[in-house]
């Protein structure tokens, strides 16, 4: 992954006051936390950053601020947004340790829905998890986890184990194969699928005993 440079000011003071000082001037004000250091108050050019946002996976792009000739290594964690105009107001911005490892939620993406005979059927699929959070070094974040729907009949869950993981990259959830999705379907369908099993005997059953003419 790409490490997206920006130019920022250090803002002297915190607060409301500088804050809505920072936007009238065309600013984004935003604040750089984390790695056993000080917070560091700054200003990010308006333009530059919603530039950034439009690109999409805005927190998880790693970012180098150059502050005034100080540069910090970080990953956006939060964005606040203006409730009516949907523009920037703040970012939190958390510094990346010198491990270079980093937790981040990276998006799950399902493809070849024409192959699921499930869906195919008039199967819905339901996504439990939009999302998985992985933690990896900053320049290995997967940019997505591609789920292959390709032979998914109704009834299947897909779960976490079904996804291959980057060498280097581990989940934040360890202790359960949780599930992503599922293919269902209506309650006729699902009787449809119920019914030839429950026609068909059972394996080693006894025939029926045919009747004596």
């Amino acid at each position: 992954m790409a490490v997206i440079e920006m130019k920022a000011t250090a803002r002297p003071r915190a607060g409301k006051g500088a804050a809505r000082q920072a936007r009238r001037d065309g600013n984004v004000p935003a604040v750089i936390y984390g790695a056993g250091e000080a917070p560091d108050t700054i200003s990010l050019d308006f333009n530059e950053l919603w530039k950034q946002i439009q690109k999409g996976h805005f927190t998880s792009t790693v970012l180098e601020i150059d502050c005034e000739g100080k540069k910090s290594l970080v990953i956006p964690r939060d964005l606040q947004l203006d409730p009516v105009k949907d523009i920037p107001l703040h970012v939190d911005l958390l510094r990346i340790g010198k491990d270079g490892r980093i937790r981040v939620a990276v998006p799950v993406r399902f493809i070849n829905e024409a192959l699921s005979p499930g869906l195919k059927r008039g199967g819905v699929l339901n996504i439990v998890r939009h999302e998985v959070e992985v933690i990896c070094p900053y320049n290995h974040i997967p940019s997505v986890f591609e789920i292959d729907l390709e032979g998914v009949e109704i009834g299947r869950s897909i779960h976490i184990s079904t996804v291959k993981l980057p060498q280097d990259a581990e989940l934040t959830i360890k202790d359960r194969d949780f599930t992503l999705a599922t293919v269902v379907g209506t309650g006729k369908q699902e009787e449809a699928e119920a019914a030839p099993a429950a026609a068909a005997p059972a394996k080693g059953a006894a025939k029926p005993a045919e009747k004596k003419k």
